[in-house]
């Protein structure tokens, strides 16, 4: 039996996330998930395959306000509101999609720009922002936020196990950073998924997640490496990139938590609809 184990929100991209019991699913993903993205003087996405030290600064949710704080230095936080009447329109850029979103005042601005090294912005994504999920891998022309291509990301416990059997050191789920996480079955069963429920909310597996320099940023200390990228492209690598985890789609909003159940609806190798 599959069960859910994690669930990870990213409220800003690429800066630490929350690990939550429980979420509510939005039309862009789990609610509050990449909604905010730091950009450079140009509007492009900043990350950490080029500035590394975005891992240190880690990020929650406290009632109305984004929380956060800096791992190496202590007393070093920021409290953002999640919404400002100080707001004001900015186009950005994330991979080929551009798109409308909000930037914040200078003094939040400021604030990052010190600590990651490179002058930059805070911007939101509201509501009216239309950034569509790839027409050609769209269910029913899906919306998603600043993430880098789908709404959400799902790996086995059992998949990053048969990687760190390959590894010198292992590494930790936080290096591939995906929204849903869980037990049981064999390793990359998800890979044979097409339909899946966790909890009372169906998914459509939409395809593999290419994987990147990213995941050999140490999300403890920003030191970059080659592991675990180096071992992953002797046995994942396939004509589009090194695959680690699973894109997916959700048709309708809800709530799913930790110990939700996962039921296979439909795999590749046979269809495992559940009797009605």
């Amino acid at each position: 039996m599959q069960v859910l184990t994690e669930i990870n929100i990213f409220p800003i991209k690429s800066l630490g996330g929350i690990r939550a019991q429980c979420a509510t699913l939005t039309d862009r993903g789990l609610k509050y998930d990449r909604r905010w993205m730091l950009v450079d003087q140009e509007g492009k996405f900043l990350t950490q395959r080029t500035r590394p030290i975005m891992s240190q600064l880690l990020v929650d949710v406290q009632g109305d306000n984004l929380y956060v704080r800096n791992r190496q230095v202590k007393d070093d936080d920021l409290l953002i509101p999640v919404q400002s009447d100080r707001w004001h329109p900015r186009s950005v850029t994330v991979w080929k999609d551009e798109c409308q979103a909000l930037a914040y005042p200078k003094v939040i601005n400021d604030w990052f720009s010190k600590r990651i090294g490179v002058t930059c912005e805070l911007v939101y994504m509201p509501d009216d922002s239309d950034r569509p999920v790839d027409a050609n891998l769209s269910i029913a022309k899906e919306q998603v936020s600043f993430a880098d291509s789908f709404p959400m990301m799902i790996i086995g416990e059992s998949s990053l196990a048969d990687l760190n059997a390959r590894l010198d050191e292992p590494v930790s789920m936080d290096r591939f950073r995906p929204n849903l996480v869980y037990s049981g079955g064999q390793a990359f069963a998800e890979d044979s998924w097409k339909r899946i429920r966790v909890g009372s909310i169906e998914f459509a597996v939409i395809k593999p997640c290419p994987r990147c320099v990213m995941t050999t940023v140490d999300p403890l200390t920003s030191e970059v490496g080659h592991e675990p990228l180096k071992t992953l492209t002797t046995y994942r690598k396939q004509k589009n990139g090194v695959m680690f985890g699973q894109n997916l789609l959700h048709a309708v909003d809800g709530e799913i938590k930790v110990g939700d159940v996962i039921t296979v609806i439909e795999s590749s190798n046979a269809s495992e609809v559940e009797a009605k």
